[in-house]
């Protein structure tokens, strides 16, 4: 029996959701539903493969859900430092599957603290890369791929850009989904937004706004390959910014809908070399990869970024599919499983957080 931790971030009390005001974080709890139903998917995915023992983490803001459910939820001891949970629930498994946003260098310091004989998941010379938008954007460029620069110091202060029109776009370097993310179509207000993040001492990138259709593409990769398995439309939405007095319009990530275009098609096959190309771009993906493009009308597709873990995109994607992803990502990491029986589809354990050994 294989024992197996799945841990994502936001459900499994990596943040406070009380305190998302003071972060200003305004979109946390959007965010946390989103963080939810990964967790939920991966574990479904998991629960019905045979020789799986599957253990997860939550919060204690997960109380009411954990009430109407069969399964029992626990979290880190009180005081207990997130990471020391992680490690230590980590260890007590033979593997574990991590999902955290890029920012901050999350998924770095859960790579670390998972050590990399129990990570699912991409090396950390991967995730240091795709955890800067800037970087990843840099080296496709450089492998001729087709991306959305950032503007570097001299071009966001300079006058010659200033005519440019077609909107630009501020965001964090290391963000996630549409978070802090404002789109601009006056290029003053958004060097002005940029050059307020640089003051505050955040990491800001600012780039052109790509018009065109939102896709993205989820990949599994491993030492045996890279394989595009879906190709998937994201709904992105612009609204007003709610902060009174702000210039830019939030952009907004309102889900995805998955395997939106046949892998064999034209655009499709267009889409599965792009992927190949992005994949052997960056050395050290593994297991679940998502990748942002947007398809310009009459033009070729033009890379956003690279997710270096599971994304929204997994949702509903093995049912969709008729397979389960779950075991294409232990095998990606050499990991063998076959599907359960419907009654070992109903085996899961929790792991309780409680103390130190």
């Amino acid at each position: 029996m294989i024992s197996l931790f799945v841990y994502e971030y936001l459900t499994g009390g990596g943040i406070d959701p009380e305190l998302a005001g003071e972060s200003g974080i305004a979109d946390l709890s959007a965010l946390i539903v989103e963080g939810r139903a990964m967790r939920d998917a991966m574990v479904q995915d998991l629960r019905q493969l045979d020789g799986i023992d599957v253990s997860f983490a939550s919060s204690r803001f997960e109380a009411a859900a954990a009430s109407r459910s069969p399964l029992r939820h626990y979290c880190a001891a009180p005081g207990e430092p997130m990471m020391d949970f992680v490690a230590r629930a980590a260890r007590e498994h033979d593997y574990a599957w991590i999902v955290a946003p890029e920012c901050d260098g999350l998924m770095l310091q859960l790579a670390d603290a998972v050590g990399s004989a129990r990570w699912l998941g991409c090396t950390k010379e991967a995730i240091a890369l795709c955890s800067s938008k800037s970087a990843t954007a840099a080296l496709l460029a450089a492998h001729g791929l087709a991306v959305t620069p950032a503007l570097d110091g001299a071009a966001v202060r300079g006058p010659d850009t200033d005519n440019a029109t077609g909107g630009w776009v501020v965001k964090p370097d290391d963000g996630a989904g549409g978070l802090d993310t404002f789109l601009y179509d006056d290029l003053t207000q958004a060097r002005a937004e940029f050059a307020a993040r640089l003051a505050a001492g955040r990491k800001p990138v600012l780039q052109r706004w790509v018009h065109g259709d939102a896709l993205s593409l989820s990949l599994i990769c491993g030492a045996e390959g890279n394989r595009l398995i879906s190709i998937n439309r994201q709904r992105i939405g612009v609204a007003d910014a709610p902060a009174t007095g702000h210039a830019g319009r939030v952009i907004e990530f309102d889900g995805v809908d998955v395997d939106c275009i046949g892998k064999e098609s034209a655009p499709g096959r267009t889409l599965a070399a792009l992927a190949q190309r992005v994949a052997a771009a960056v050395p050290g993906l593994r297991g679940f990869v998502g990748i942002d493009v947007v398809w310009r009308p009459d033009q070729e597709p033009v890379v956003i970024e690279v997710n270096p873990r599971v994304t929204m995109a997994y949702v509903g994607l093995s049912a969709k599919l008729e397979r389960n992803l779950a075991a294409q990502v232990l095998a990606a990491h050499g990991v063998k499983v076959a599907s359960a029986t419907a009654g070992d589809a109903q085996r899961v354990s929790v792991f309780a957080g409680r103390g130190t050994p």
